[in-house]
């Protein structure tokens, strides 16, 4: 199947959403408790959150038949060419098809001044762990992280561009 990777617009925020909540129960089931997840998703993927992201940083969305089933969220790089990647989810039934790969590659190729992107990954998600070094991430720290009273093993991996 094919898709194509654009940015995102506002009247794409309600599949947006929907992908975040999705991956998220996914992914984490097991590593935080679900209401925990749902008070983040609450707050962060909010219709004036989201809006906010949209006015001050880069979102992509990947689309497969006139349907979104991905987006990448990346912050503008600083002076030093430092930029994150705060989010990047699939429908878990869309990952291991190269469209993660395509929404990274595409946020590296508009963030045309970044030499470093860093990303923040829990340890116990193997799945992405596993992803961001097959693209060449290195892990530089490990921390703690007091999540919503819930405490995370964070790691924090770096990819140079």
């Amino acid at each position: 199947m094919s898709f194509i990777i654009r940015e995102m617009k506002k009247e794409d925020t309600k599949q947006v959403q929907d992908v975040a909540q999705k991956s998220w129960h996914s992914t984490y089931e097991g590593i935080i408790p679900r209401n925990i997840q749902e008070n983040f998703l609450k707050v962060a993927y909010s219709d004036e959150m989201m809006e906010k992201r949209l006015n001050e940083s880069l979102i992509f969305v990947a689309v497969m038949e006139n349907k979104i089933v991905g987006f990448a969220n990346f912050t503008t790089v600083n002076n030093a060419g430092q930029a994150e990647l705060s989010a990047i989810y699939l429908y878990p039934n869309h990952q291991g098809k190269g469209i993660g790969t395509a929404l990274l590659h595409r946020g590296i190729d508009v963030l045309e001044n970044a030499k470093e992107i860093y990303i923040d990954v829990e340890k116990e998600n193997n799945s992405g762990i596993t992803f961001y070094q097959a693209k060449g991430c290195k892990v530089i720290k490990e921390y703690e992280d007091n999540f919503d009273g819930h405490m995370l093993q964070t790691i924090r991996m770096c990819l140079t561009v």
